[in-house]
């Protein structure tokens, strides 16, 4: 049997913040034994687990993986206002006139994600 991912581990500066937001992000939740200041954050939602494990180094360079998210209950605009009262901010839009494209966008600490057209929108 081949490998199955267990999680996608991000490194960042601050574990549980950044927990906290992505938990938002996914209407997930952090493990009960994490608390601020500890150095990892482990965030489970539905289809998904994120662990954030506090690294000394700085982000310097755009990330070379990321998630794309599709919402599931609202459209994909509703999806980027949500998410940038959360915290995120606009890295590009890729909007297109036609209602096809997607939004880049950046946690609180820079890690880049897209907010992709949800399934009702494809139709």
């Amino acid at each position: 049997m081949a490998s199955l991912i267990r999680h996608i581990t991000v490194d960042c500066s601050d574990a549980y913040l950044l927990g906290q937001f992505w938990a938002g992000v996914l209407d997930g939740s952090l493990a009960d034994d994490d608390f601020p200041g500890d150095p990892e954050a482990l965030v489970t939602a539905p289809g998904s687990t994120l662990l954030f494990v506090t690294v000394p180094d700085a982000k310097s360079v755009k990330n070379r993986v990321h998630v794309d998210l599709q919402p599931q209950d609202r459209t994909r605009d509703e999806e980027v206002e949500r998410i940038l009262a959360l915290g995120a901010t606009v890295v590009g839009d890729h909007r297109r006139p036609d209602g096809t494209g997607w939004v880049t966008l950046a946690d609180p600490e820079g890690n880049e994600f897209c907010v992709e057209r949800s399934a009702a929108e494809r139709k």
